[in-house]
């Protein structure tokens, strides 16, 4: 097996998990449940549902971690378009960290080389992805592949184009995506239904790309420059807005979420489903012996073009 088909397997896949983290932390939910509601209660007004989701907001922040699986579906050809993934483990927001096993997609159909599935650990910024043995015969006996999304972006480009594939994972937690819903100006509440047999009040909101950069607080930590670019790069990319609906089980907490993103390529759309809140999630960094650079796989790959 040729080196350079190898690589291009393992980016392939990587490029996988990195559009696969956006979902980590965009929600989702079931379209089944979305489609039939059990009640059709009357809607509220906006104002009332913004109110039921602040409440909602404060103890999802309290509760720091929870158990997820996700589903998710990128269209498109070649890399961009990785069909439908699943995602599941445990993530927590307060420290922010993720622990996740990833697969279906870009991994069914990657090159040889690469693996059917993928553990990806995040602590803060940084992202850790387990690219398995053949990534550790490649890159001298290191599997786990490395990128700081935190980091100021690269003449490369690599830094940005990870910052806008993740779209900032390790902050886009169920907590963040209540307060985006909150903002929207149309959030409304459709009534109750039966979620895992249990009710839940259903809410739903739209933004436009320019309301949710108004509203997205997670932006303005960014510099000038990165910011400008990650918004060009959405633009360019063609999203034009998100859908978003939410199901609060009796408690308060979100046990189910949607979102679809409009894009050039079509309708991206994610799904998760939230259990176990204030769950323990213990996650540690991989050591440095065994990591090696996400810029070094894209060189290897050729800078974009396998990858």
């Amino acid at each position: 097996m040729s080196r350079s088909v190898e690589r291009a397997g393992i980016s392939l896949a990587a490029v996988a998990v990195l559009v696969a983290g956006a979902a980590g932390c965009q929600s989702g939910g079931d379209k089944k449940a979305a489609d039939a509601p059990k009640k059709a209660a009357g809607q509220s007004s906006p104002k009332d549902a913004r109110t039921a989701l602040q409440a909602a907001y404060k103890k999802t922040s309290a509760a720091k971690s929870a158990k997820v699986t996700m589903k998710m579906s990128i269209p498109g050809a070649g890399a961009a378009g990785v069909g439908d993934m699943e995602m599941s483990g445990v993530q927590s927001w307060d420290p922010a960290a993720v622990d996740m096993t990833i697969s279906g997609g870009a991994f069914k159909s990657a090159k040889r080389g690469a693996p059917d599935k993928i553990r990806m650990v995040q602590l803060n910024n940084v992202m850790y992805m387990d690219m398995g043995e053949a990534a550790a015969k490649e890159m001298d006996g290191k599997r786990w592949m490395k990128m700081d999304l935190g980091a100021p972006a690269k003449g490369d480009g690599s830094a940005a184009s990870a910052q806008q594939m993740t779209g900032g994972a390790e902050k886009q937690d169920p907590a963040q995506q209540l307060a985006l819903l909150t903002d929207s100006p149309n959030v409304k509440h459709l009534g109750t239904e039966q979620i895992d047999g249990a009710p839940a009040d259903h809410y739903k909101g739209t933004l436009t790309l320019d309301e949710m950069i108004a509203s997205n607080q997670n932006l303005d930590a960014m510099s000038a420059l990165d910011r400008r670019k990650l918004i060009d790069t959405m633009k360019q990319a063609g999203i034009q807005g998100y859908d978003t609906e939410l199901w609060l089980n009796k408690d308060g907490y979100p046990v189910r979420m949607n979102v679809g993103i409009d894009s050039s390529q079509g309708k991206i759309s994610m799904s998760a489903h939230y259990s176990e809140y204030g769950t323990k999630v213990a996650v540690g960094a991989p050591p440095a012996s065994e990591t090696f650079e996400f810029s070094e796989l894209l060189k290897g790959a050729g800078a974009g073009g396998d990858a």
